[in-house]
């Protein structure tokens, strides 16, 4: 998947940066070196005082001198490569920023192109077309339907209305209607009608 993956391109100005860069670090590594030689001629001096030796002390701080007038050069030198990193890096921002704003210039001159007046009274001119075609539906539709119908419609509006606003458990439920006639249940044979039908005699 890493294979996959173009290697970021190096410019010429990344080369003079980094040539720069590595140049500000040699100079900081031979400043470490005349640091170590200040403190070796300054203990050669007083080694030196320490047994009598006034000239030889005198040559070691001679010596030390001239490694600091070095090191003060090689400051310089260094602020100067860091100035001059600054400067390239910097500069970079700003072509950055200067391209950024040239294609930024090339989108606004595209959007104006479609936002030109012609296009833009176009699009209102069919925007009311629009409009008036829907009215013009509107006024048919009313047309059509009578004064009760329309007072029909405007009420059952209303009434959805109301029944989308009111929570489901205070809905009134359909029920079925209660029946209000009385059902009729034939009367029972009264039980003398009954032996009487049994003694009617049977004929022989």
């Amino acid at each position: 998947m890493g294979a996959n993956q173009s290697a970021p391109k190096i410019t010429k100005q990344d080369r003079a940066i980094l040539d720069l860069k590595l140049q500000r670090d040699k100079v900081r590594q031979y400043q470490k070196k005349i640091q170590v030689v200040l403190d070796r001629e300054h203990e050669i001096a007083k080694q030196q005082l320490a047994v009598g030796n006034k000239d030889r002390a005198l040559i070691a701080l001679r010596k030390r001198k001239y490694q600091e007038s070095l090191l003060l050069k090689t400051d310089a030198q260094v602020e100067n490569l860091e100035k001059l990193v600054s400067t390239i890096e910097f500069s970079l921002v700003e072509v950055s920023v200067l391209h950024g704003l040239q294609q930024g210039n090339e989108v606004l001159k595209e959007i104006h192109k479609e936002l030109n007046i012609e296009n833009v009274e176009r699009i209102m001119e069919e925007t009311a077309e629009a409009r008036e075609y829907q009215r013009e539906i509107d006024e048919m539709l009313a047309g059509t339907l009578s004064l009760e119908d329309e007072e029909a419609v405007q009420a059952e509006l209303r009434e959805l209305q109301l029944q989308s606003l009111e929570p489901a458990e205070q809905r009134p439920i359909d029920l079925p209607s209660v029946p209000t006639d009385v059902p009729v249940v034939p009367a029972k044979e009264s039980e003398s009608e009954q032996q009487q039908q049994a003694r009617v005699p049977v004929a022989a």
